[in-house]
């Protein structure tokens, strides 16, 4: 039921060979009988936060005005992403305040409160076994609501100034244009905010991995003196004290109504459903299943198997009308070989990111750097080690690398090319890059044909 406008790709058989191979998305040579098969399968499945100060960085805060707009005073640093419509985000049906009428009507309706069998899109497909969270924490549209709410809600901080969005807002690649995280006050952390899309496919956040689940990672900010500069427990009074919430509480979660935990949950349930759709390089993907068809093949399904006809209509008018560029062919060729930039050795999977954590010499320069993973794990081989990102929608999140401190994509390549910053922990993935200038021109071209559509977002219908 979610992303309804688009298709469930035929990665069925592919997906697995994607993840085996690092997303190298390189289509199996497999007889032409055997590709015509595994088509009309396709076809016919497809009928059926840590408290402490220090912390104050990667997580959910950051200045902004009440309504939770982008602050005018900051440059465009990025394009305005597209966006996919998508029943999941798009708020209680409505226009203005939540009032208590709309909210008992949305909590009377039976089919809010069912779980729901996430299904990930074109591309992030092939990562469908690997969702993160669900388990424990059920989707239910409910609850999804509810987290969104709280999302865009300022009265979660202290001085009721800062929300989620503040540091991850949609119009802003759900990350935000600033060097670092801003809290109340005008506070700053020293950490770049980190994106909050995509993750139903990550268990440990932030780029340290200190926090153990999305949930945990939802409420950490609240806590944080230089982020909403609140308590736990003064956020549970704010929300329990507001009708609207404490009756959505009580419904969702049952005896339990508002805690912490709970509100955590609702959060996380809202974040997981935040993911990015087809991009043109999934497009391309998608066609190459018909590569080797032949005009003979392509009559022969025409007249016998008209279902897998559709899907090859379908998959050849996508790849068109969101083609590469011949800039981007050539950049994914570099992306992928080992010998010219190998980026997929940790940019791998369906959502290009290994989840690991790397040092790639980014802030080693200084006399006291951030030491990263190594201050969760205390382990040597982790110092300034930071977590890979996503490359998928990476065109609108700059700045980029764990501080901030490259303001381009191009910055992004040419630090790769260099090899990095030398120091004793640097991992030995980096390397230094053989590359010409339309090389590096071709990766950046690459990263930005990995860019979907966001789901559109409701930002403000919130509990009076």
């Amino acid at each position: 039921m979610f992303l309804r406008n688009y298709r469930t790709p035929w990665f069925l058989v592919f997906s697995a060979i994607l993840l085996a191979a690092g997303c190298t998305n390189q289509p199996a040579k497999d007889a032409k009988k055997d590709a015509k098969k595994d088509a009309k399968k396709d076809s016919e499945s497809k009928q059926a936060g840590s408290a402490d100060p220090k912390a104050a960085d990667d997580s959910k805060t950051a200045q902004g005005p009440k309504t939770d707009q982008p602050d005018p005073k900051q440059p465009e640093k990025a394009p305005v992403a597209e966006v996919y419509e998508s029943e999941l985000t798009a708020g209680i049906p409505g226009e203005g305040p939540l009032t208590d009428d709309d909210i008992q009507a949305w909590l009377d309706d039976p089919a809010n409160h069912e779980t729901i069998d996430f299904q990930l899109p074109l591309g992030m497909a092939a990562a469908q076994s690997a969702l993160k969270g669900v388990a424990e924490n059920p989707l239910t549209k409910a609850k999804i609501e509810l987290g969104r709410q709280l999302y865009f809600d300022t009265r979660l901080s202290a001085d009721n100034t800062v929300s989620c969005a503040s540091c991850h807002h949609p119009d802003e690649g759900f990350a935000r244009h600033t060097q670092f995280g801003v809290g109340i006050n005008g506070q700053e952390g020293g950490r770049n905010s980190p994106t909050s899309y995509n993750r139903i496919l990550s268990d440990n956040q932030f780029w340290d991995g200190r926090a153990g689940s999305l949930e945990e990672q939802a409420v950490g900010p609240i806590a944080n003196p230089i982020e909403m500069g609140n308590t736990h427990e003064q956020a549970v009074a704010t929300v329990a004290a507001i009708p609207g919430y404490k009756k959505q509480f009580e419904k969702i979660f049952g005896e339990e109504g508002v805690t912490i935990d709970n509100i955590g949950k609702a959060i996380a349930s809202f974040e997981r459903v935040i993911v990015t759709g087809p991009s043109p390089f999934d497009h391309a993907e998608d066609f190459k299943r018909f590569a080797d068809y032949t005009e003979e093949d392509i009559a022969e399904i025409k007249e016998e198997e008209p279902e897998v006809y559709a899907e090859y209509l379908q998959a050849k008018q996508d790849a068109e009308q969101h083609a590469m560029s011949e800039s981007a062919k050539r950049g994914m060729e570099i992306f992928f070989d080992e010998k010219r930039a190998d980026c997929k050795a940790c940019h791998a999977g369906a959502n290009f990111s290994d989840e690991q954590y790397h040092n790639l010499g980014v802030g080693m320069d200084v006399e006291k750097p951030d030491l990263g993973r190594f201050e969760v794990t205390k382990a040597d081989k982790d110092r300034g080690a930071f977590k890979t990102p996503t490359i998928r929608n990476v065109e609108y999140t700059a700045p980029y690398m764990h501080d901030g401190s490259q303001e381009t994509l191009e910055e992004v390549v040419e630090w790769y090319a260099k090899g990095g910053h030398a120091n004793p922990h640097l991992s030995e993935k980096i390397k230094k890059l053989n590359l010409s200038d339309q090389d590096k021109k071709d990766l950046v071209a690459f990263m930005k044909a990995c860019s979907g559509p966001f789901p559109k977002v409701e930002k403000g219908r919130l509990p009076q």
